[in-house]
């Protein structure tokens, strides 16, 4: 996929959204920082790196530290590019590719130098963390500004949404490892390895840290450990697991079982509502909604299952459908796995709500084209949320012999990574699994 063209529009894109940014905040010169290594106290052993998203949406340099992007409206950007001379590490490699032509590159050899390449007059937007501050230099992140940035964010260029796309390609290979690996018996950290081997990713590139999850573990939301020793049966595996293109994202689960028939009905049943709400991205509709529907079609699942003799519209006004659904139906994604501004209600700030008694949406915004969403329903058996069930009003209302049976998989989820068009739903994942 030549991505040099594409850049080049995405570029001008940005630079446009930067001048109206500056403009309406008042400001003469947008300083983007991309941030600086930080270690552990007491330390000299380095927290992972993560460059400010803000300069990686401009210049694609996802793990540079120390760099500087300075953008004046009517000229070329600037690129202060650290290329520290350092025996102790492997520092950067001299600036190539696609995206150098487009700046005025200046390379420095200490962060302190960075100063002198910038500008030092005029009323200044600085973005940035406050200890990526140099001298007269100090990151006051304007609202006015961020909130233009931010809002505008939603809307990929054709250059983020193929960096996307190729970012859907080696987390689908990764996740067809991992699914031979649980069907080889292997332990959460040997399913982890494998999919690290065959998605070409480390830890350290991963847009978050896997969440391989075996057997009650999947009742764990962000499940964050991965056991060395397998257990002595693996009933359930859930794996939600990405992978990185030029700093954007890719945000995948899957649920597999070993055949039990009534958690093969639950996997059968959440893929079913899924793929309902997949075709819910649509320009114009409310995220909100989505979010409701899907409390409407798992409360189907739950209820033809028999997990639950309520329907599903009383599920969703009684919190039962919660109980086993406690998540928000996704987020936006994009150079974040959960992106900015989900809940902006404009370019000039403002909230947009949650529907009452659902605290964990993490978007409320209606959808546009150029917009990518992930659509994640899950049914869970979490004891701490059941347990007030249990002894409520509707407890008669639950098979608690088909909870106990369902418990011991601890849950389901499937995500997808789907961008809002002016049509029918793309759906980045299932289309990259297509083409395996």
């Amino acid at each position: 996929m030549e991505l040099a063209p594409l850049y080049a529009s995405h570029l001008a894109t940005v630079l446009a959204r930067a001048e109206t940014a500056l403009a309406r905040g008042g400001f003469d010169h947008l300083l983007i920082a991309s941030g600086v290594a930080k270690y552990q106290f007491l330390d000299d052993r380095p927290y992972p790196f993560a460059a400010n998203p803000h300069f990686v949406h401009t210049a694609p340099l996802p793990g540079h530290s120390d760099g500087w992007i300075a953008i004046t409206p009517g000229r070329k950007p600037v690129l202060v590019y650290h290329q520290p001379a350092d025996y102790w590490h492997l520092p950067p490699a001299a600036p190539e590719g696609f995206w150098v032509e487009h700046f005025d590159l200046r390379v420095i050899r200490r962060p302190e130098e960075a100063a002198a390449h910038l500008p030092g007059n005029g009323r200044l937007a600085i973005i940035g963390e406050a200890d990526a501050a140099l001298e007269g230099l100090v990151p006051n992140n304007p609202a006015a500004v961020l909130d233009y940035l931010h809002y505008q964010r939603a809307f990929k260029t054709p250059y983020e949404l193929a960096c996307m796309r190729l970012a859907s390609v080696p987390a689908v290979r990764g996740h067809a490892a991992a699914e031979a690996a649980f069907r080889a018996g292997l332990s959460e950290f040997e399913i982890h390895r494998a999919y690290l081997g065959a998605s070409g990713q480390n830890d350290l590139s991963l847009p978050y840290g896997n969440i391989v999850a075996l057997n009650r573990h999947a009742a764990v939301l962000h499940y964050q450990y991965q056991d060395i020793a397998p257990p002595s049966r693996s009933r359930a595996f859930l794996i939600d697991a990405g992978a990185t293109h030029l700093g954007y994202a890719s945000d995948i689960t899957r649920s597999y079982g070993d055949g039990d028939a009534r958690y093969g009905a639950l996997i059968a049943g959440v893929e079913r509502a899924q793929l309902a709400l997949v075709d819910q991205v649509r320009a114009g509709r409310d995220y909100r909604d989505i979010h409701l529907d899907a409390h409407r079609l798992l409360g189907g699942v739950l209820h033809d299952l028999g997990v639950v003799k309520m329907s599903p519209e009383s599920q969703l006004e009684t919190g039962v459908s919660a109980a086993f659904f406690p998540h928000g139906i996704g987020h936006l994604i994009g150079l974040q796995v959960h992106d900015v501004a989900g809940f902006a209600a404009s370019d000039a700030g403002g909230t947009i709500d949650k529907p009452a008694g659902h605290p964990f949406l993490r978007l409320t915004r209606s959808l546009a084209p150029g917009m990518v969403v992930t659509i994640e329903p899950g049914l869970y058996f979490i004891d701490m949320l059941l347990a007030p069930l249990r002894q409520g009003r509707h407890a008669s209302a639950i098979d608690w012999s088909l909870v106990e049976h369902l418990a011991q998989f601890g849950g389901v989820r499937i995500e997808d990574d789907v961008v809002c068009t002016e049509g029918d739903p793309e759906n980045l994942t299932r289309d990259a699994f297509a083409a395996l």
